[in-house]
């Protein structure tokens, strides 16, 4: 099958006082249509800036990413967004906040059609009794599924999804991977998703990227899942290639904290031999040798 997404050695340097630092370097990556590939990593390896530039959220500095044949330029329609924060507007009820996005992309359609298509996507993730509720006097996890079904009702070719269960309870959590799942299998979006949580990516995804450290982070390994669609939870878990699959990702982590660790020693030493060599500059400096004439 041929690639839906090509990432192609995207990376981003950021200009400091210091001089120019690299965060990702050769981000390489295909994903088919309709596949959910999950980027998992420490904290400070480069996922979300990986995906806000496929956002066009962030610039590019090196490489590009082409979807659907069309090479990105900036953020768009074709590409839905859900960030860890629901990003509402508190003001706004639920079936609002949803048709900001909704007026956007279906500006023929009528004002009752319009509500429609919010109103359905709304339902779809458990709101249907809440649609005229304001966004600040809905729970978390009600106000992340106003933003999940936001992201659903523009119809986008690619779905990003940066930590969206991550400040939810684990009850919630749950409740909220099943339905994304359900509505994602069903409408054949093309998802990437970034997570700290083993667990959830082997639930959510076909594949996990794990990303090397940073700076210069890039893909350390892929991993292909063999659990079947539509995903049962209870049967994924029994799976018999389950914890060997989890075994090889905490593999990965751990090894990227042993060379974290040693990088920061290295670093250290380095800093030490310099603050020595620059107090013996100082004591000849002081102290010249003399010449030995008499």
């Amino acid at each position: 099958m041929s690639s839906f997404i090509e990432i192609f050695k995207l990376g981003k340097t950021y200009d400091t006082p210091n001089g120019p630092v690299v965060i990702v370097e050769d981000f390489t990556l295909n994903m088919r249509e309709g596949e959910y590939v999950c980027l998992l990593g420490h904290s400070g390896c480069g996922k979300s800036t990986v995906l806000t530039m496929i956002a066009g959220l962030n610039s590019i500095t090196t490489g590009g990413v082409v979807i659907a044949n069309r090479e990105i330029t900036g953020p768009g329609p074709d590409r839905g967004v859900v960030f860890q924060s629901p990003c509402l507007m508190p003001w706004m009820t639920a079936v609002e906040n949803v048709l900001l996005g909704v007026n956007q992309v279906y500006r023929h359609g009528t004002r009752a059609q319009r509500r429609d298509i919010a109103g359905y996507y709304l339902q779809l993730v458990g709101l249907g009794n809440s649609l005229n509720v304001r966004a600040a006097d809905l729970s978390q996890g009600m106000q992340q599924r106003v933003g999940i079904a936001r992201a659903f009702a523009l119809k986008p070719k690619m779905l990003l999804l940066d930590e969206p269960f991550g400040m939810l309870d684990s009850l919630t959590r749950m409740e909220l991977q099943e339905i994304l799942l359900e509505i994602l299998v069903r409408d054949k979006v093309t998802t990437m998703m970034i997570t700290h949580d083993v667990d959830e990516a082997l639930f959510m995804s076909d594949r996990v990227v794990m990303m090397t450290n940073g700076p210069k982070a890039r893909v350390g390994a892929i991993f292909d899942l063999p659990f079947d669609r539509t995903r049962i939870r209870s049967e994924v878990l029994e799976h018999s290639e389950y914890y060997v699959y989890r075994e090889k990702m905490l593999t990965f982590l751990e090894e990227q904290d042993h060379k974290k660790m040693q990088q920061s020693v290295n670093q250290l030493n380095e800093q030490r031999a310099g603050h020595f060599q620059a107090d013996d500059s100082a004591v000849e400096s002081t102290h010249p040798q003399k010449s030995g004439v008499a």
